[in-house]
């Protein structure tokens, strides 16, 4: 509908209009078979005592309740032809409100209020906060530009409600006992005010069940019972009355059409980003007028995010520590072990590697070295210390397969294995148990009852992965005649050669072993295996984790949805009075959605910003990547990736937009006459 509407007939028409509600199983007829016409430019007072359906034609005509039956023609147009859409443009564009209790939006500032509906109509912010200024300063209220309704007289407010229903043009004024809640002097210079309105085009609507406010009026209705029962010019006002000096402002039916065409052509170049900027305005305004009740809704958000960061990033952490770990060992090591797989419960009893495995395996091309494992547990005994230990009898490669160091004195050799020498290589953690600061190479220790010599200690490894296990090495020849009296390798561990394949290698050592035994009583693992069932372990205990932080994500989000139910039912009076100035039903639905999206998006925001705050709590430990923290002493560490940090922010927006839908189209299908009653 265009700003400026045709004149040749009637401006607003009602033909045989009822309205009728549901109450309970019957049906209450408000107005009866009502046919009525003014005119453009009219000043009309509707009487009639409580009851009379007087409210509800103004609501009629007003459009904001539609008839039951019969037909309400604007400027020619049926308003049954109208979707919702079109009946806010026609109350953006051409009606003007004055409610008896000023409906003033609490939280906005005189200013604010008044813009509000220039907002809907996409006026700029400079423009409507400058004409918003100018009809207030014309109204006397100068002084009061940013003060909240709470601060204003009742005078004022509504004064404050006649500039709002003048900012798009109010080229008609609808007042719902304008004076109710005034004093005789406030109420004498409102009428004064419609008087100077009415000089000045504005078609005047007044529903008063005052006589004397109705004197005011060149024509005067009277309903009763839901029906007309008068209709009769004001004989106390002349026909025409001489324009008042108080010129406001030409309203939108007396623009020319060339300014018409700006107006349509300002309003059409508000787009969808500008209408969820403002959105974004409102939103950000009522989130911050109500502190505490949207802290308690974005907690559960809060929780959530933080939890479902702070578990991707431990999960993460210890992923890669123990992948570093892993890499560590070389992936040309090979371990073979007795069994038909890992966990066999009869592996500990089988025999099938031997000391003739190992020599075929040394005679190998793509074998490097090789070294059979024997491993006996034993006590330790240095003078009074006494520590239980893990003793392995070893080649003198195995040191070389591992790629073991060593931080003091040296590895036994082939000669010490040949002549089961009485000599062993501790680790650092004997070293620290059994001598603490004193000498330890050329120590003599019992190894059960056998006395042996240390002649080296290994330096530490990464790729231990023992935890606090002390270990001890000795030439595998000395633990089997020295220690166990048998001669059966319960493991061997051998390095690939740095020119063979590892695939190829495996696959020729799972050849030779079977066919030296017959059938394949053994298996194989390397680095490479090792891996991939870490890091398989690892995403599914990270996948559980992040499914129990989702489901508090989940309960966040009902919580917000909850709020933003019952923030809907509890601000019902602002949607009408926004839908009664021009607000679009996408206009409301946009509100409360963007207030549910803030409201997970900060709460996202703070989830984040505690996980990190959480990482503070643990110290640098040895670099993997540049945001990695660890616990002193602890095996914990917490990795934030990009794409973790993004998730955690893009799941506060999706749940604000899943969880604030519901309400925010609820809020939006009100209607605005049942929205404006429930106050």
């Amino acid at each position: 509908m265009s700003s400026a509407m045709p004149t040749s007939e009637p401006l607003l028409r009602l033909s045989g209009v009822s309205r009728s509600y549901s109450a309970g199983d019957a049906t209450l007829t408000v107005l009866k078979d009502v046919s009525l016409e003014i005119a453009a430019g009219e000043m009309v007072a509707i009487v009639g005592a409580s009851g009379s359906g007087k409210s509800t034609l103004m609501h009629l005509l007003g459009c904001l309740d539609q008839p039951t039956t019969g037909t309400y023609r604007v400027a020619g147009r049926p308003v049954s032809e109208l979707d919702a859409d079109g009946l806010a443009e026609l109350r953006r564009e051409h009606f003007g409100f004055i409610f008896q209790h000023y409906q003033l939006l609490t939280d906005l500032d005189a200013l604010g209020n008044v813009e509000v509906p220039a907002i809907y109509a996409g006026m700029s912010r400079n423009a409507r906060r400058q004409r918003a200024q100018a009809l207030l300063e014309r109204l006397g209220l100068q002084a009061r530009l940013t003060h909240r309704p709470s601060q204003l007289s009742g005078g004022q407010q509504q004064r404050v409600s006649i500039a709002r229903a003048l900012m798009n043009g109010g080229q008609v004024i609808l007042a719902d006992e304008p004076t109710g809640a005034l004093d005789s002097q406030s109420g004498a210079e409102l009428m004064n005010l419609f008087a100077d309105l009415h000089a000045n085009g504005h078609t005047i609507i007044i529903v008063t069940h005052d006589m004397h406010v109705a004197q005011h009026a060149h024509r005067i209705l009277e309903i009763k019972d839901g029906r007309i029962i008068g209709d009769r010019p004001n004989p106390q006002l002349a026909a025409d009355q001489p324009p008042s000096q108080a010129t406001l402002e030409r309203p939108d039916h007396e623009r020319t059409a060339g300014e018409a065409r700006r107006v349509r052509a300002i309003r059409a170049a508000w787009t969808q980003g500008d209408r969820l900027r403002e959105a974004a305005v409102l939103a950000f305004r009522s989130v911050a007028a109500h502190r505490l009740r949207t802290f308690l809704t974005m907690l559960g958000i809060v929780i959530g995010i933080a939890s479902v960061v702070i578990v991707v990033a431990l999960g993460e952490g210890s992923r890669q520590r123990i992948l570093k770990r892993i890499s560590d060992l070389s992936q040309n090591t090979v371990y073979i072990n007795p069994g038909s797989m890992a966990g066999d419960l009869d592996a500990s009893s089988t025999t099938s590697l031997s000391l003739g495995d190992v020599e075929a395996l040394r005679a190998q091309s793509y074998v490097d070295s090789v070294s059979p494992v024997v491993t006996v547990s034993g006590l330790l005994q240095h003078r009074s210390i006494s520590v239980q230990a893990s003793v392995e009898g070893v080649d003198s490669q195995y040191f070389r397969v591992l790629g073991m160091k060593m931080d003091e004195g040296r590895f036994f050799d082939s000669s010490s294995v040949m002549a089961q020498a009485q000599d062993v290589v501790i680790d650092k953690q004997t070293r620290e148990a059994l001598f603490q600061r004193g000498p330890a190479i050329g120590q003599m220790i019992l190894v059960g009852p056998t006395p042996f010599r240390v002649i080296g200690v290994a330096a530490p490894r990464s790729q231990e992965m023992r935890g606090n296990q002390i270990s001890v090495w000795m030439p595998y020849t000395s633990a089997m005649t020295r220690m166990t009296g048998q001669f059966n390798v319960q493991g061997i561990v051998l390095r690939i050669a740095d020119t063979a394949s590892t695939d190829a290698a495996l696959q020729g050592v799972t050849a030779l072993l079977t066919g030296l035994h017959g059938q394949q009583d053994f298996y194989t693992f390397n680095s490479n295996a090792l891996r991939s069932l870490i890091t398989q372990t690892s995403e599914s205990l990270r996948l559980l984790m992040s499914s129990i932080a989702v489901i508090s994500l989940l309960v966040g989000g009902i919580g917000v949805m909850n709020i933003m139910l019952v923030s809907a039912s509890e601000r019902t009076r602002e949607i009408g009075v926004r839908m009664a100035v021009g607000a679009r039903q996408a206009d409301i639905r946009n509100q409360f959605l963007t207030e549910a999206v803030l409201i997970c998006l900060v709460g996202g925001v703070l989830g984040i910003a505690i996980a990190l705050a959480a990482s503070l709590t643990f110290a640098p430990s040895e670099q993997i990547s540049n945001e990695m923290y660890s616990l002193p002493g602890s095996q914990f560490e917490m990795i934030f990736t990009g794409f973790s940090l993004f998730a955690a922010f893009g799941s506060a927006t999706l749940i604000g937009i899943t969880f604030g839908f519901m309400p925010a189209r609820q809020a939006a299908r009100l209607a605005p006459v049942e929205a404006l009653a429930r106050e």
